[in-house]
């Protein structure tokens, strides 16, 4: 299972570089939170409060001026206490972040391709390792995506199930959308894009066509989401806007809107979990199993 996962983050890596993207290595003590909520850990930090980071987002747009792609694989933390097959407290985040984009397909343009030297890599290098645990590598020549509302409303014709969180994906609608996609387009992995403006961070780009909804997507794989990424908001006026129609003082987060005023062009990402990816093409049950010494609610050792 370890080789195979030496083998996505070295397919990652690769792709990655060949698209003269740079690679960094962002703080994981932060002061400010990048996905909202109240899933923080919190930390006591020279008499001041800080934080574990729960996303490099902030770091990785703030370098986007400089180096115009880049991307980072490391740890990001969410207090969540849950206690389920497909949830960490600590997990591996392979992102990356691109600008002069000319709109969020092209993020999920290069996330195919990253996918696609993933698993060449893996049948090149990891063929006895994918042998010894009977891992069938996914096609990815192409990846369908569709709207966030018509997955909703064809899961729910085609399976006869009622909708009942209007605002996000339920894991039993993440396993129909890709048993749909499966059966019908022949794709193991589907994005589903235009996810509500409500079950997104404040950076994400609304729809300018209806800002109910955002230019943002997740990949399904196997009945799991394992990325999530999208258009962010570049604009100086429109970003301290969004932040304050959701009760944010920008004040509190004046280096991050500090590289708006700067300056951003239109750009975007996303971030993949590691172990989730892992635990999907290996076809284990549970994730901890993709982690070498898994984080949970009930694990703080070894």
């Amino acid at each position: 299972v370890f080789k195979i996962q030496e083998g996505i983050v070295r397919g990652f890596r690769e792709a990655l570089q060949k698209e003269e993207f740079t690679e960094i290595h962002s703080p994981k003590i932060v002061a400010q939170n990048a996905e909202g909520g109240a899933n923080l850990f919190r930390m006591e930090y020279f008499g001041r409060r800080a934080y574990l980071s729960q996303s490099p987002q902030f770091y990785k747009q703030a370098m986007v001026p400089v180096y115009e792609r880049v991307f980072e694989i490391g740890p990001v933390f969410r207090a969540e206490k849950h206690n389920t097959q497909r949830h960490l407290n600590e997990y591996t985040s392979m992102d990356f972040e691109m600008g002069f984009i000319d709109g969020f397909e092209d993020i999920m343009q290069m996330e195919t391709k990253v996918l696609q030297n993933i698993m060449a890599v893996l049948k090149a290098d990891y063929a006895p390792q994918l042998a010894a645990l009977h891992v069938s590598v996914p096609d990815v020549t192409s990846i369908p995506a569709v709207r966030f509302d018509d997955a909703k409303r064809m899961v729910s014709e085609k399976y006869g199930r009622a909708i009942r969180d209007p605002f996000d994906l339920e894991p039993e609608e993440e396993q129909l959308i890709s048993r749909l996609f499966a059966e019908e387009y022949g794709s193991e992995f589907v994005f589903v894009t235009h996810y509500p403006s409500k079950k997104r961070p404040f950076y994400a780009a609304d729809d300018p066509e209806d800002p109910r909804y955002t230019l943002s997507f997740d990949l399904l794989f196997r009945g799991l989401e394992v990325t999530t990424g999208g258009q962010r908001i570049h604009d100086y006026d429109a970003q301290v806007a969004k932040m304050q129609a959701r009760g944010l003082d920008p004040a509190q987060f004046e280096s991050y809107i500090g590289v708006h005023r700067c300056g951003l062009p239109p750009h975007g990402g996303l971030g993949i979990g590691l172990e989730r990816l892992t635990m999907k093409l290996c076809g284990l049950s549970n994730i901890r199993d993709a982690s070498l010494f898994p984080r949970d609610i009930n694990h703080l050792v070894p």
